[in-house]
């Protein structure tokens, strides 16, 4: 069990939080999707309602190392979210931080420049972990996205902070141990996308726990030519039968997978069945979402493409729970322990 805010008085206390606000954005730099700020506002709406000091921190930009991308407009967006005016820093370390951090007042909250600025965020660097942990007396993983990811700001800072998760983290590990430890069946997986290479693992540990999983035509392609023609034969095992780098999938594989899915309780989705993102090859994708909802099943859905497909749609509120993690959804589910879930458990 992992400890969460509620385990703590976090009144007059220093919190910090570990967010995940790296949305996508244009290449102006304007927020396209703002889904990932949304889910953490419960957590900040606690603390600000029992009167905490509240300390933002997250990265923004998924560039290797040294980002520069300023948080900037991340703040903007928050203040409109909450409404209600927070304070930013022009780093995430440092004397000025620190002293900016340690003069809040209780109900204000300070966000922290993107911490990737620092190639010690990304090095798990312990002095870096140090000097962000004297920003709160507190620390907060609400980042579920990065908990695959073993960074100063994720496995580092609860060495020397006590620690615990916020709501969205909490929410992320219940909806998902849901699918993995007692879902209710037919358990249905549906795994569309493509990059293969990264799922293997995954889609064998599905094929072990489903009771059916269902792929796009460009994951059956790759599995094929990766050599992976056993996983294939499975008999739980569904996918179009021709045309497998089609842009979409046929009205014949569209009421086959229907008919799937209407058939489960449980049912998990990552990743599109079309390039949803040209106007014209959306039917298929659109199609399963809509057979998932109308299938009543607890649903759990994941993967950046697919929740900014459903977000654009205005479907994002009918399924039981849209995760926020791509990577660490599936590493998660392939029954790998995530370093940011175990620092907390520590």
């Amino acid at each position: 069990m992992l400890q969460t805010i509620r385990d703590f008085d976090v009144a007059a206390k220093r919190i910090l939080i570990r967010c995940d606000f790296n949305v996508p954005l244009d290449n102006k730099g304007n927020i396209l999707d703002d889904f990932r700020i949304k889910k953490s506002l419960p957590t900040i709406r606690y603390l600000l309602e029992n009167r905490a000091k509240i300390i933002l921190m997250s990265h923004l930009d998924d560039s290797d190392i040294g980002s520069n991308a300023s948080i900037d407009l991340i703040k903007s967006r928050i203040e409109k979210l909450l409404g209600v005016a927070i304070k930013k820093s022009n780093d995430c370390v440092g004397p000025e931080t620190e002293s900016e951090a340690l003069n809040l007042k209780n109900e204000e909250i300070l966000l922290l420049e993107n911490l990737r600025i620092h190639k010690e965020e990304i090095e798990n660097n312990d002095e870096f972990a140090k000097k962000l942990s004297a920003l709160g007396e507190i620390y907060v993983n609400d980042a579920f996205a990065v908990c695959h990811r073993v960074h100063a700001s994720i496995v580092g800072v609860p060495k020397f902070l006590p620690h615990c998760a916020g709501f969205l983290l909490e929410k992320e590990v219940d909806s998902l141990n849901k699918v993995l430890k007692n879902p209710e069946r037919p358990l249905a997986v549906l795994i569309g996308g493509k990059k293969v290479h990264d799922k293997v693992k995954f889609i064998k540990k599905m094929l072990e726990l489903a009771d059916f999983v269902i792929i796009s035509g460009l994951i059956k392609n790759e599995l094929l030519k990766e050599k992976h023609p056993h996983i294939l034969e499975n008999v739980r095992m569904f996918g179009p039968e021709n045309n497998l780098n089609a842009t979409d999938i046929n009205d014949k594989t569209i009421k086959l997978f229907q008919k799937k899915i209407m058939s489960a309780k449980t049912i998990l989705w990552s990743g599109p069945f079309g390039k949803i993102e040209d106007e014209k090859y959306k039917k298929g994708t659109l199609a399963v979402a809509n057979a998932i909802i109308k299938s009543g099943a607890f649903s759990v859905v994941g993967g950046g493409e697919t929740v900014e497909f459903l977000n654009k749609e205005g479907l994002i509120d009918k399924f039981s729970h849209v995760s926020t993690g791509g990577g660490a959804m599936l590493d998660f589910l392939s029954g790998e322990e995530l370093p940011g879930i175990k620092a907390l458990e520590s």
